[in-house]
């Protein structure tokens, strides 16, 4: 059965690039019960190694990524607003007017929002134009910069979106920041919870990178510790099924989402029939997604002489924003397909996943 709190506890703990290490004791509480070892790459990588019944079998790597879209103080100005820069992929629209809360170095979390400009003081002319990042600053009730800095608010402090993980209505589907990819860590965690270790034939490493939003930079350290024959990057995509979107995108709710190619990787034939295989099989919905951005995956295929790597996952509404929406169903089908297929890597599969 799935675990929905744990899901919860990860979405909701703190995670900027950089600054993951709530997310990893999370994450090495739940790895930890079901692992032969955990290990932790030096910029903070975390994953749960267990042998399987086959000692000749493939390293297979899942895996991924604590970080969440987020942002950075820079500067404390004299009347006691905070300037802050991005960290991640944000569009200026989504921000304004957004819950926050900065985490100090004292390890207290401070409220706050990002202030907006009411149409009352708008020109006609200004409210039709998109407000700067570089011009956003949050407002966290002080009166001044003294009191900000007595509360511990420094530069170079951590800010997390506010948005708390909500069951909507009618039960099947779950609201919260950092979907994008707290998902991606539990199916980590559950992977492990549902293969059975005499069903396993490789050597698996299953767990989570970290500074992913920042140009994938954990992935590539990951990489070059476990030195993986195999890779599965597991992550949150865009959902096309809202207005506005063209076509070509993935539905919440249609199953699991295959990446067939992106910015960052194009996936081999042999991958690509074994996933196919595998979910029909096992009459696992899916569906196909051709990506504009990029994942783990394009650090972990070039890596070593090459590894087979996929992309997989789920749709996610409004990711890159304080909120998601996923749907229950495409979880619970993609922790299926994730078993699935590493219980069908065994040395013969792998050989016939190499480029030909």
């Amino acid at each position: 059965m799935t675990d929905w709190k744990m899901f919860e506890e990860l979405t909701q703990a703190p995670g900027a690039p950089g600054y993951e290490h709530h997310v990893r004791e999370l994450m090495r509480h739940y790895l930890t019960p079901y692992a032969d070892e955990v290990i932790q790459d030096r910029l903070g990588g975390l994953f749960a190694v267990r042998k399987g019944n086959d000692v000749k079998g493939p390293k297979v790597l899942v895996a991924g990524h604590m970080d969440e879209v987020s942002f950075m103080v820079t500067k404390i100005t004299a009347e006691g607003f905070i300037q802050f820069q991005t960290l991640g992929g944000w569009w200026s629209q989504v921000m304004l007017a957004q819950r926050v809360d900065i985490l100090t170095r004292s390890g207290k979390m401070i409220a706050g929002v990002i202030g907006s400009i009411p149409p009352h003081l708008l020109s006609m002319e200004r409210r039709k134009k998109a407000f700067e990042i570089d011009q956003m600053f949050i407002d966290v009730g002080a009166n001044g910069k003294e009191q900000v800095e007595e509360w511990g608010i420094q530069p170079g402090d951590f800010i997390i979106p506010h948005s708390p993980f909500t069951e909507l209505e009618g039960g099947h589907r779950l609201m919260s920041k950092a979907w994008d990819n707290r998902f991606g860590c539990g199916l980590a965690i559950e992977l492990l919870k549902r293969l059975p270790q005499a069903e396993q034939p490789n050597l698996l490493y299953s767990g989570a990178t970290v500074q992913e939003e920042v140009g994938t930079r954990g992935a590539a350290v990951s990489s070059n510790l476990i030195q993986p024959d195999v890779a599965f990057a597991v992550d949150s995509g865009p959902a096309g099924d809202i207005p506005g979107v063209s076509n070509g995108y993935g539905e919440i709710g249609k199953g699991v989402l295959i990446r067939l190619y992106d910015r960052s990787m194009i996936t081999l034939p042999g991958m690509r029939d074994f996933l196919l295989d595998i979910a029909e099989s096992e009459g696992i919905p899916y569906q196909f997604f051709v990506s504009p951005g990029g994942t783990d995956a394009g650090r972990f295929h070039i890596s070593g002489e090459g590894v087979p790597t996929a992309a997989i996952g789920i749709c996610a509404r409004y990711i890159h924003s304080h909120a998601s929406i996923v749907d229950k169903e495409d979880i619970e089908a993609s922790i299926a397909f994730i078993v699935a297929l590493t219980k069908h890597l065994n040395q013969s599969t792998y050989e016939s996943l190499l480029a030909r």
